[in-house]
C-alpha cells in the first residue's frame, strides 16, 4: 500500500481508533479539504470511517456522501461515484448534479442525459438552474440538438433562463451546434451579460464565419463596462486576423498592453497570428522576439506567419532554430514546414522532413498526412502523394480534396474522378474545394456534359454554391472543347463577380485554337477591365505574332512601355543533390554553361529524326527563320532539362519548375527528349504539371 502523507497518516490514526467518533461537521470540513487539495487518499479514509461508523445509511448524512461523489468524480473514479450514489438512502438535487457533472467531466455526456431523465422519473425532483447548466453542456458535447432545444423550452417556461450560467450554457450549446442564430437569439433576448457570454458568442460567430455580426457584438462589448479576459483577447485577435483588419488589431494590441491581462502563450500566439494574417510579419517577429519563454505553440505561430506571407525559407530556418533551442515540433509544426517546402518546390527537403515525422511519431496525424499529400503533389511527385493517401489511417475532407486536386493539377483526370466517386461511396460530403478539383478533372478529360451537370445540378444538390473558381474551370472545359462562343456566353451570364483570370482562360484558348480574331476582341475587353494585366499583353502579343501581324506586336510592346508594364523574365530551376540551379533563356552565367549548351545541341539534333520541327511561330520577333531557330534552342526549360540529364541519377525523374507558361516548342521538344532518353521529365509551369514520358505529355497537348 502506498505510504500516506504525514497529515493523512495522522487523520487515519484518529479515524481508525474503535472508540473514536468524529462529528459529521468535521467530516464535511475534511472532505472539503480533500476536494480542494485533490487528495483522494484522504477521501478514501473519510469514506471508510463513514462506513465503519455506519454513517452512510441514514438520510441525514446526505451532505458528506454528495461530497464523496464530487471527489470521486473529480479524481476520475466515476464508477466509484456511481456506487456511492446508488447506495444512498436519500438523494437530493446536489447528489444528482454532482454525479452528472462527474460524467460530463469524464467524457460521458449521454450518461448525463440518462441521469436527467431518471432524476425526474425516479426521484420526481424538479431540476434547478445548476442541473440545466450541466444538461445543456451535455447536449452540446453529445451532439443532441433536439434534446437541447426541448430543455431550452423548459427553462424559458420556468424562468430559469435568466440565470447567467444557464444563459451561458445555452449560448455555448447553440454555438457548438453551429446554430449562430439560436445563440444570438438567447444572447439578445435574455438580459444580463458577463464576459463569458460575450466570449462564447464572439467565438461562435468567428468560427462560423459571421464576421459582420461578430463586429456588431464587439462594438456592443466595447460600449459596456465588461472587463475583458484572456479568452476575449484571443477571440478578438482571431476576428482581426479573419478580417485582415490591421488597424483594429493594433488597437486591441494597445488595449491589452495597458490592461492587467497576462500575456500567456495563447494570447501571444493570437497576436502573432493576427499580424501574420494582416501581412505584417515584421510585427509578428517583434512580438515573438519579445517573449522570454517560447513553447512549440509560439514557434509554430511565427513559422505560420512567415509561411502565410510567402517567406518560405525564413519559416524553414526558424524550424532549425527551434530545434537548436530544444523545442520539439508537434503535428501543426510539421504541417507548416511541409507547406513551406511545397511553396519552394523543395522535394528533397520534404523527404527529409518526412523522415523526421516518422521518427517523431506524427505520421498518422491527419493534419500531417494532408500536408504531406500537398507537398508531394506540388513538388511533382504525385505517386508519393498517392502512397501517403493510401497509407493514411484516418482521412477528412481536406485529405480527399488534396488528393483529388493533386491528381487534377497533374493532368490525371481519370484518377481524380475515380477518387471523387470513392469519396461519395465513403459517405464524405464534397465541399467547395472538392468541386474545384472535380471540374478541373472534367476539363482535362474534355467531359463537357458531366462538367455542366456538376456545376448546374449536383453542386446545388449537396448545398455548395458555385463560385468564381468553379466557373473558371467550366470556362476552361468549354474552351478546351473549342466551344469558345459558349464559354464567352457563360462568362457574361454568371452571377458572381469575375476576375481577369477567368477571361484570360478564354483568351488562352483562343491562342491554342488559333482563333486570333476572337482572341483580339477578348483581349481588348480584358484590358478594359485591367489595363495593367501583364498576362493579357503577353497573350495578345503572341496572338499577333502567330498571325504574323508584326505591327500588332510592335503596338503592344509600345503600349506596355508607355504604361510601364514589364513582362516577367522566364526562369526555370532544377534541384540536383540538394542544390537548386536557376536558368534564364540564353543563360551563360552557369559554371557549366558550355557543357549544357553542347547537351542541348546534341538533344535537339537527335530528336529531329524523331519528328522534331522547331516551332518558329513561338518566336515573337520578325527575323530570319534560322535566327528564329537559334532563339528557340536555349529557352530556360531546355537548359534545365539538359542539366538534369547530365547530372541527375540514372532512372530518376527530371523535375523542372518554371515561372511562366511553357512554350509550344519546348513542349514538343520535351516530349521527344523523354522518348529519346527513356526518361520521365516533369515540368511545372505557371498553369499546371506536364509529365513527359515515352513521347507523350499528361496535358494531352492542351495547356
Amino acid at each position: 500500500m502506498r505510504a500516506l502523507k504525514p497529515a493523512g497518516n495522522q487523520v487515519a490514526q484518529v479515524l481508525f481508533k474503535p472508540t473514536t467518533f468524529v462529528h459529521l461537521n468535521h467530516i464535511i470540513k475534511l472532505l472539503k479539504v480533500s476536494s480542494d487539495t485533490n487528495n483522494l487518499i484522504l477521501a478514501k479514509i473519510l469514506h471508510s470511517h463513514l462506513l465503519v461508523t455506519n454513517q452512510t445509511s441514514t438520510g441525514s448524512n446526505i451532505n458528506p456522501l454528495n461530497s464523496l461523489i464530487n471527489i470521486y468524480a473529480k479524481s476520475n473514479r466515476i464508477s466509484v461515484a456511481q456506487k456511492v450514489f446508488d447506495r444512498m438512502p436519500e438523494r437530493n438535487l446536489v447528489s444528482w448534479c454532482s454525479l452528472m457533472a462527474g460524467y460530463l467531466q469524464t467524457g460521458f455526456p449521454l450518461q448525463v442525459l440518462k441521469l436527467f431523465k431518471d432524476m425526474t422519473l425516479v426521484d420526481s425532483l424538479r431540476p434547478n438552474e445548476y442541473i440545466f447548466a450541466v444538461v445543456f453542456s451535455a447536449c452540446s458535447d453529445g451532439g443532441k440538438a433536439l434534446e437541447g432545444r426541448q430543455c431550452h423550452g423548459y427553462v424559458v417556461k420556468s424562468g430559469l433562463v435568466f440565470h447567467q450560467y444557464v444563459k451561458n450554457a445555452l449560448i455555448n450549446m447553440y454555438s457548438k451546434f453551429s446554430d449562430v442564430k439560436g445563440a444570438m437569439r438567447v444572447f439578445s433576448l435574455v438580459p444580463g451579460y458577463d464576459v463569458y457570454s460575450y466570449n462564447v458568442v464572439l467565438n461562435g460567430l468567428v468560427q462560423q464565419g459571421f464576421l459582420n455580426e461578430a463586429i456588431q457584438v464587439l462594438e456592443r462589448l466595447m460600449g459596456e463596462s465588461v472587463e475583458w479576459d484572456s479568452v476575449t483577447y484571443v477571440t478578438v485577435f482571431g476576428l482581426c486576423a479573419c478580417l485582415k483588419d490591421l488597424k483594429l488589431g493594433l488597437q486591441v494590441h494597445c488595449r491589452i498592453l495597458t490592461s492587467d491581462v497576462e500575456l500567456d502563450v495563447f494570447v501571444n500566439s493570437a497576436i502573432i497570428n493576427m499580424y501574420g494574417k494582416c501581412g505584417k510579419v515584421i510585427n509578428a517577429r517583434k512580438t515573438f522576439d519579445w517573449l522570454q519563454v517560447k513553447n512549440v505553440v509560439v514557434w509554430t505561430g511565427i513559422m505560420a506567419a512567415y509561411f502565410q506571407n510567402g517567406c518560405f525559407e525564413e519559416a524553414l530556418n526558424l524550424f532549425s532554430e527551434m530545434k537548436i533551442n530544444d523545442v520539439s515540433p508537434n503535428g501543426f509544426t510539421f504541417a507548416v514546414m511541409l507547406n513551406s517546402t511545397a511553396g519552394l518546390f523543395a522535394l528533397r527537403h520534404g523527404n527529409v522532413l518526412y523522415g523526421e515525422i516518422v521518427k517523431s511519431g506524427f505520421k498518422d496525424h491527419v493534419i500531417v498526412g494532408n500536408a504531406l499529400i500537398n507537398m508531394y503533389a506540388k513538388c511533382g511527385d504525385i505517386e508519393a502523394a498517392s502512397k501517403v493517401f493510401l497509407d493514411m489511417m484516418y482521412r477528412d475532407c481536406i485529405t480527399w480534396n488534396a488528393m483529388i486536386c493533386g491528381f487534377s493539377h497533374h493532368g490525371l483526370g481519370k484518377e481524380a474522378m475515380a477518387l471523387f466517386h470513392d469519396l461519395l461511396a465513403a459517405g464524405e460530403c464534397p465541399n467547395y474545394v472538392t468541386f474545384v478539383g472535380v471540374l478541373s478533372a472534367c476539363s482535362h478529360l474534355g467531359l463537357v456534359k458531366e462538367g455542366l451537370y456538376y456545376l448546374n445540378q449536383f453542386m446545388r444538390q449537396v448545398g455548395v454554391e458555385p463560385g468564381l473558381e468553379h466557373y473558371t474551370c467550366v470556362v476552361g472545359l468549354l474552351s478546351k472543347a473549342g466551344l469558345l462562343d459558349e464559354a464567352e456566353e457563360l462568362l457574361r451570364s454568371i452571377p458572381v463577380e469575375l476576375d481577369v483570370i477567368a477571361w484570360r482562360t478564354l483568351l488562352s484558348a483562343c491562342h491554342v485554337h488559333r482563333n486570333y480574331g476572337f482572341g483580339r476582341r477578348i483581349a481588348e475587353f480584358v484590358l478594359e477591365m485591367d489595363p495593367n494585366d501583364v498576362g493579357t499583353y503577353t497573350l495578345l502579343s503572341n496572338i499577333y505574332a502567330k498571325a504574323k501581324r508584326w505591327d500588332g506586336v510592335v503596338k503592344i510592346r509600345k503600349l506596355m512601355r508607355e504604361r510601364n508594364i514589364k513582362k516577367e523574365p522566364g526562369v526555370s530551376w532544377i534541384e540536383i543533390r540538394n542544390i537548386t540551379h536557376v536558368f534564364v533563356s540564353d543563360d551563360c552565367q552557369h559554371p557549366e554553361s558550355t557543357q549544357i549548351y553542347e547537351k542541348v545541341k546534341e538533344l535537339l539534333a537527335r530528336i529531329k529524326p524523331l519528328g522534331y520541327i522547331p516551332d518558329v511561330t513561338a518566336v515573337l520577333h520578325d527575323v530570319e527563320e534560322e535566327q528564329k531557330e537559334d532563339y528557340l534552342s536555349y529557352h530556360s526549360e531546355k537548359l534545365a532539362i539538359a542539366y538534369g540529364l547530365i547530372h541527375a541519377p540514372l532512372e530518376a525523374p527530371i523535375r523542372v519548375f518554371k515561372n511562366l507558361r511553357m512554350c509550344e516548342d519546348c513542349h514538343s521538344a520535351a516530349k521527344l527528349i523523354s522518348k529519346l532518353t527513356n526518361s520521365m521529365i516533369i515540368v511545372r509551369d505557371a498553369n499546371r504539371f506536364h509529365s513527359f514520358q515515352n513521347g507523350c505529355c499528361s496535358c494531352a497537348d492542351y495547356w
